[in-house]
């Protein structure tokens, strides 16, 4: 299997990328954090640095499986305007591959329409991107190749979304299970 890549920006909501990280590594899945910034550690929302594992320019389109984007503030925005990643989004959304996001985050699919006909969710106030989506405000939403969720508490049960995607029901009720997550 490919790598699942979570994509950070200055900015981002550290339980949007940490506990979806922590829930697929878990699972056994490939996860990779990238960092967009140029710098191997980012800072997060709340002055949480973390540390990726890889940089933006040194990530091999061809071997990610799934975009994952974290929310937060300015690290939505940040990563909305972020040329490269700009691109890969497009090529992933042509091919019909895997994209995920959640809070603020899904802004990026939807200011590029690629959500239009599909139902979505975001961090309240945020909807007014998901241009010509079905905003329904669930904690998480699967509509063909995108995953999104509303915004940190949803975050276990959007790890968990991605997880039984790639791994299946059973395992996703495993880590749920040894988590002492209900």
């Amino acid at each position: 299997m490919k790598t699942i890549c979570i994509f950070l920006a200055e900015g981002f909501e550290e339980t949007e990328a940490l506990f979806p990280l922590d829930i697929l590594r878990r699972g056994g899945l490939d996860v990779k954090t990238v960092s967009v910034t140029g710098e191997k550690i980012v800072m997060g929302a709340h002055g949480v640095p973390v540390g990726a594992d890889l940089l933006f320019e040194n990530l091999n389109e061809e071997e990610v499986e799934m975009i994952v984007l974290p929310g937060g503030l300015p690290g939505a925005t940040n990563l909305d305007a972020h040329a490269g990643l700009d691109k890969m989004i497009r090529n992933f959304a042509d091919a019909g591959k895997s994209l995920a996001a959640i809070c603020a985050s899904p802004l990026v699919y939807g200011k590029r329409g690629l959500l239009k006909g599909l139902k979505a969710t975001c961090y309240p106030g945020f909807d007014r991107y998901l241009e010509g989506a079905e905003y329904t405000s669930n904690k998480v939403e699967i509509a063909e190749n995108f995953i999104t969720g509303k915004g940190p508490a949803a975050a276990c049960d959007f790890g968990f979304a991605i997880l039984e995607k790639y791994a299946g029901a059973e395992k996703a009720q495993e880590v749920r299970k040894g988590m002492l997550i209900d």
